[in-house]
């Protein structure tokens, strides 16, 4: 069991004195058999009422609202969870979907029909032109085997950067550029899992890097994919690899764009500018 301590911090200054629109923050780790959350602190400034629900996909949304003006605000979160995914290649196939290709079961296929969106033709071209070069059909090949060359692909080939702006490049962008983030890379990794025939989301959240505890970091993007017997099974373009414990899931979507950590409005002239810090460290 590893435990993990995470600061979130984010401010937004503003030019002038704004008005507060309704802000829906995805900041809680999703808690399950794998993941316990000790401490969970959320504040901000000014300050807010704070309501949670839970949405269609089970991630914790705190919705906050304002009723003062400001000039900056500030939103912090401060989490330590135990994560007990030490051993991620410590889990078992159904039978009949050890081996690719295999077709989910009906009743599996009704739930996961809207994880498994093709992209449209011309991506699906290009997709399958480049998983041709890692998979040839009718090669006999683990699934899992095959998701882990399709993670390790990405990671060999594409450059990794940062990318300040918001939004996802598509995957037609990624493969043409060959660099991304990870959120790019995300994507990229689900529409090709797609094109597989099998389901696939993508998840925000945090990832422990021990070479860089000290720095300022940010939030990380990977996708997950449903393995029948398995379940939902992580997988990280980015580093190439199977998700561990190192990572710390926030939200699940089926749609990449879906799932940032903050969204809301203001009302009034100002300009705004934006500043993210994000620790995580072992404790």
């Amino acid at each position: 069991m590893q435990r993990y301590k995470i600061i979130h911090r984010t401010y937004y200054n503003y030019s002038s004195e704004v008005n507060l629109g309704r802000h829906y923050l995805l900041l809680r780790p999703r808690e399950d058999y794998e993941l316990r959350i000790e401490s969970f602190v959320l504040k901000s400034t000014p300050e807010a009422k704070i309501f949670w629900h839970r949405d269609v996909e089970g991630n914790s949304v705190a919705i906050a609202n304002f009723d003062q003006k400001t000039q900056q605000l500030l939103i912090e979160s401060q989490v330590i969870i135990q994560q007990y995914n030490d051993s991620p290649l410590d889990f078992i196939v159904a039978d009949y979907a050890v081996a690719y290709p295999f077709m989910y079961k009906p009743a599996d296929l009704f739930l996961l029909s809207c994880y498994m969106v093709l992209p449209q033709e011309k991506t699906r071209v290009l997709l399958n032109d480049w998983i041709f070069t890692l998979y040839k059909s009718g090669e006999a090949v683990q699934t899992y085997t095959l998701l882990q060359r399709l993670a390790h692909r990405i990671y060999t080939t594409f450059t990794y950067t940062i990318r300040e702006e918001p939004g996802v490049q598509s995957a037609q962008e990624t493969l043409f550029l060959k660099s991304g983030s990870c959120r790019d890379f995300a994507l990229l990794f689900m529409e090709a899992v797609k094109c597989l025939g099998l389901a696939s989301r993508f998840v925000s959240g945090y990832l422990y890097a021990p070479l860089m505890v000290d720095a300022i970091g940010s939030t990380h993007a990977w996708a997950e994919v449903y393995i029948p017997g398995a379940g939902w099974k992580g997988f990280d373009p980015t580093i190439g690899d199977i998700v561990g414990s190192d990572h710390i899931p926030v939200a699940v979507s089926r749609l990449a764009e879906s799932v940032p950590p903050i969204s809301g409005s203001f009302a009034g002239e100002a300009k705004s500018t934006l500043d993210v810090g994000v620790w995580v460290s072992q404790c």
